[in-house]
């Protein structure tokens, strides 16, 4: 495994080990959500480029398009929780109780 390969691994297995342990606010796991989308089209996009192809060059820019789309809606939640429940702790936050 090459270092470039090794770092954008770590990259995304710190992101999940982050949302895993620390799940205390809601953002973040927001935070480490977005790391984890960073660090894959960091690794889609030299994936793409070591492919020296046209059929790949899209595929960074549609995972950055559906990051962008994942991020204002992670934020609107949480404007949302934090307007109705006054915090953004996921504690709080119970499906059963709306």
């Amino acid at each position: 495994m090459t270092p470039v390969h090794f770092s954008f691994s770590s990259a995304f297995i710190l992101g999940l080990m982050g949302l895993a342990f620390h799940r205390t606010h809601l953002l973040s796991a927001l935070l480490c959500l977005e790391g984890m989308m960073l660090a894959l089209f960091m690794a889609l996009a030299l994936w793409a480029l070591q492919f020296e192809s046209m059929g790949f060059s899209a595929a960074p820019m549609l995972l950055l398009a559906f990051s962008a789309c994942e991020a204002s809606t992670g934020l609107a939640l949480l404007v949302a929780s934090t307007r109705t429940h006054g915090t953004d702790r996921l504690q709080n936050l119970n499906l059963l109780q709306c």
